[in-house]
């Protein structure tokens, strides 16, 4: 059964973790927009690819900063009730540090759970269908490259293409190329054009210009004028190279290797550090009562980047095969879990846990 008080507790914990964790995706998704929309301008990127590439970040950013939104989830509600005066009104009602640890972790242990399969699964397909896609864009980029008022490079530098103006329609206007060929090269000018993609490459289609051919440095030059020629632009063709963070889950654990042991280790601290900083964040948020909800956040944001920059050392490590993979796994966690218990036998005093566990084992 579910008393009240972990009812009221856990409803608090599931609205400011919504708010924290959406404050935390925004602001580190909103940093990444700017990149990726650099890479739409560039023509790296088709804009109709951004939102979804967008939304797949968050995805991933939302599964990553689940362990630190879990631990200012707790100090924050933990603060507001001592600040309140509720944890008082529940130490007098009967409830101890159980209590409270009951009720934070009827949220912490179904989050954790689910935190593992999406860590595991669901963030490695969201990065495998970012590079996918972003490869994808980069190989048709020829056709969305070109920029007016700028020369742009194609066909490994063969073509140099500079277009004056380009209207809404997607027409260009005033358009001048340079197209080097085996032996000579070709200087066109036209008064339009249109991309187009044919069923054997993709093509400029110029309208209403003159061509120019010859040899550098000699004085043989072809000239004609022409209603319409035909520029291929050559597609870049290079292989989909997927990262150890896309990598699926069965073939990292099927896998010997220590950068791929080292890629699971970060996996699974994301459940691990669900449940340890909210393990921790119950004696933290005692520390400065009186300092409301706010009044521990210093302490937490210096355990949570100590925690998570020993996590990478730890990792490091691992890849390097300086430790073992499973002294890289458990030592920090470890360490964690010993902080926590620490602090709270300085509130409440070794004998008095003991009594607990003891009542709780009856």
């Amino acid at each position: 059964m579910i008393s009240v008080i972990n009812k009221m507790i856990m409803r608090d914990l599931v609205k400011t973790l919504s708010a924290v964790l959406s404050v935390l995706v925004v602001i580190i998704v909103s940093r990444k927009f700017i990149r990726v929309l650099d890479q739409v301008i560039e023509g790296q990127i088709a804009s109709d690819t951004l939102l979804v590439i967008l939304g797949l970040k968050m995805l991933i950013a939302f599964i990553t900063f689940l362990p630190a939104a879990t631990f200012m989830t707790v100090l924050m509600v933990l603060g507001r009730m001592y600040r309140d005066q509720e944890m008082a009104a529940i130490s007098s009602a009967g409830g101890g540090i159980f209590t409270i640890y009951r009720a934070i972790f009827l949220v912490l242990l179904p989050l954790s759970i689910s935190a593992t399969f999406l860590s595991l699964n669901i963030s490695p397909w969201a990065e495998r269908q970012i590079e996918a896609r972003t490869h994808h864009d980069q190989e048709s980029a020829d056709l969305r490259g070109l920029v007016a008022g700028k020369f742009s490079e194609y066909s490994h530098g063969d073509i140099v293409f500079y277009v004056e103006t380009i209207d809404a329609q997607k027409q260009l206007h005033h358009v001048f190329v340079q197209h080097r060929q085996a032996d000579s090269v070709a200087i066109i000018n036209a008064e339009s054009g249109t991309l187009k993609s044919l069923e054997d490459g993709q093509y400029m289609i110029l309208k209403n210009g003159e061509r120019v051919q010859g040899k550098a440095g000699e004085l043989n030059y072809a000239i004609e004028r022409f209603d319409e020629y035909a520029v291929r632009i050559d597609t870049k063709v290079s292989a989909l190279v997927i990262g150890k963070q896309a990598a699926p889950f069965f073939e990292l654990w099927q896998s010997e290797k220590s950068i791929d042991i080292a890629e699971m280790q970060r996996r699974f601290a994301v459940p691990l550090g669900i449940l340890l900083l909210g393990f921790i964040a119950v004696p933290l948020a005692e520390l400065s009562p009186r300092g409301g909800i706010y009044g521990n956040m210093l302490v937490g944001f210096a355990i949570y980047f100590s925690y998570g920059n020993l996590l990478s050392v730890s990792q490091n490590w691992v890849l390097k095969a300086k430790i073992s993979p499973f002294l890289g796994l458990v030592s920090v966690n470890m360490l964690l879990l010993i902080i926590g218990s620490i602090l709270l036998a300085r509130f409440y005093g070794w004998k008095w846990l003991n009594s607990q566990f003891k009542e709780l084992k009856k």
